[in-house]
């Protein structure tokens, strides 16, 4: 019923053909508000009515997820350590989860330019008792688990704004439907709805454009590190039978990149003779020239990678951003009335390349102190679920791997050297911590610097953005507002353009920003195609004054990753 409460309340509102512009949003009651269905929103959603079902007191949860379904906005590599899933749902392999491919092999190598040299595997990266998946096809059988344990999802509206009342967060309002470019309703507007909690849980993911509004309002990170992130691009193959080796993970380091900026890639072999392959680079980068999927796409040419692509063909592409702070960069959880949970966090251990097993632990952490919280007979004080999180592996994980991130920052090699030294003979334990930076004032000005002449797409082994966009079946509603907003208009030709360059157009993986001139006077302009967004929130991090600002769509706006 309270589904299709919500589903009527946005509705579009009409009286003979005019719109009715007087109504006000209409509301729902909900105990718990949970937004994001990724891996920390569904598994902070189960274990919430668990406890309900182990304790008999019933508590009305609710999941909001901006994707057209679960699912869509989820792209990842993905190596799964099935650790939380295991607390979970420990029948999950009889209820029929899709972990088909347990690892089998695992292979870290160095590249140059024409070869790759045999590295051993740091145990960090040791994956025996993993499983390559899809985390989309993951999330969407945890969607089904939690619908049948009493959760409500509502995919396809957006959460837009956050509420409060008294300085504490009351639940969240969904975005307009219906509104045109120009700001003004169309003949299809439907104002949102505003969902009521007791409580409210942010799972939105890296970067989530609610969490930034809740960091400043209640200086969340004002004791933490900067957080830094990287970019991952991903392409889904099906490849020859012949080239394919069910079980294999392989990952490089070294070339294509310069020794100077921090990434490297992923070859994951899953079943059905499918091959996830992917590249990261981290986003403190200094060259305004370098291209992350230009990086990617040259990369794909090696000779240790093109013989296992050729004679397949490209069936998805994806990208998104990621948080690799780890434990120093980690926020104050709590605040009045919420907390934040998942990769909107920060918990993603960057030595191991993995993050999904951490962020549903945080997400069944906070799930049992809100339970606690809200079932209990006294007007007991909100605890900050920190307290029982630092009592878990994460948070001894997550300490353990603090000091490898960070140290890249001089380098390679030097980053190399030292992440040997932490992890065989340190194990993690050095009485130092090392810092992070913000990745935006990394960026030197394109004077200093060398442009990169990139290859061009051969349409075989690499191409363009255009046709990597179309593979991520990506759609917006051309008459709405656009959600890549700008602080300043003059900012991008004034300064991004005159020294550095225009970055955008080349950190951007899917062509959302275009410089273009006009031909009576050569002025340049800024031209934002924001159809093409993949919502990887890059621009919202890489932009050198922080003056590209990525809000929500309207809802079920953005990619629809089949299999990602």
């Amino acid at each position: 019923m309270l589904a299709k409460s919500l589903r009527c309340l946005l509705d579009p509102v009409f009286t003979e053909g005019t719109i009715l512009m007087t109504v006000e949003r209409d509301s729902l009651e909900y105990d718990v508000v949970i937004v994001g269905a990724g891996p920390s929103g569904l598994a902070a959603g189960i274990r919430l009515r668990q406890l309900c079902q182990e304790n008999g007191h019933d508590l009305s949860v609710c999941v909001l997820e901006k994707g057209s379904e679960v699912g869509a906005h989820i792209l990842s590599g993905a190596v799964l350590q099935p650790t939380a899933l295991n607390e979970l749902i420990p029948d999950w392999q009889e209820l029929g989860a899709p972990l088909n491919t347990p690892v089998a092999h695992d292979q870290f190598v160095f590249l140059t330019k024409k070869s790759s040299i045999r590295m051993p595997t740091p145990p960090q990266m040791n994956n025996h008792g993993n499983y390559i998946i899809s985390l989309g096809n993951l999330c969407r059988w945890l969607a089904e688990q939690a619908e049948a344990i009493g959760v409500d999802i509502f995919p396809g509206y957006a959460a837009s704004e956050v509420l409060y009342k008294d300085g504490k967060v009351m639940g969240v309002a969904t975005g307009d439907m219906g509104v045109g470019r120009d700001g003004e309703p169309t003949a299809n507007y439907a104002p949102g709805a505003e969902l009521h909690a007791k409580f409210t849980l942010f799972a939105e993911g890296c970067r989530g454009s609610l969490t930034k509004t809740l960091f400043e309002r209640y200086s969340l990170r004002d004791n933490a590190d900067p957080q830094t992130f990287g970019i991952g691009i991903k392409e889904l193959w099906e490849i020859d039978a012949k080239n394919h080796k069910p079980g294999t993970v392989w990952h490089s380091v070294g070339w294509p990149l310069d020794r100077q900026t921090y990434g490297g890639s992923f070859v994951y072999h899953l079943e059905d003779n499918q091959v996830a392959i992917g590249f990261v680079v981290g986003l403190d980068y200094q060259n305004p020239y370098l291209s992350p999927f230009e990086e990617f796409q040259r990369f794909k040419h090696h000779p240790a990678v093109k013989p296992v692509l050729d004679g397949g063909r490209r069936i998805a592409y994806g990208a998104r951003a990621l948080n690799e702070g780890g434990f120093q960069s980690i926020p104050k959880l709590s605040f009045p009335g919420g907390a934040l949970i998942g990769d909107c966090a920060g918990f993603l251990n960057t030595p191991k390349i993995k993050g999904t097993h951490t962020a549903m632990k945080s997400g069944m952490t906070a799930a049992e102190s809100t339970f606690e919280y809200l079932s209990a007979e006294t007007d007991a004080e909100q605890p900050d679920y920190t307290d029982k999180l630092k009592k878990t592996w994460v948070w001894k994980e997550l300490y353990r791997a603090r000091n490898i991130r960070p140290v890249f920052q001089k380098g390679m090699w030097a980053g190399l050297a030292y992440a040997g030294i932490d992890t065989y003979l340190l194990r993690g334990r050095a009485p130092w911590t090392f810092h992070h930076h913000e990745d935006h004032k990394s960026l030197k000005k394109a004077q200093q610097c060398k442009p990169i002449e990139y290859p061009k797409p051969d349409g075989v082994i690499s191409f363009d953005r255009n046709s990597s966009v179309f593979l991520s079946n990506t759609n917006h509603e051309e008459n709405q507002p656009v959600h890549l907003t700008l602080k300043n208009d003059q900012v991008p030709i004034e300064i991004n353009l005159q020294h550095y360059d225009a970055p955008e157009q080349r950190y951007c993986p899917a062509g959302v920003y275009e410089i273009v001139r006009d031909q009576a006077d050569d002025k340049a302009r800024l031209v934002i195609n924001a159809q093409n967004c993949v919502h990887c929130k890059t621009c919202d991090i890489k932009d050198v004054t922080q003056n590209i600002n990525w809000v929500v769509p309207e809802g079920g706006g953005g990619p629809n990753y089949p299999n990602m």
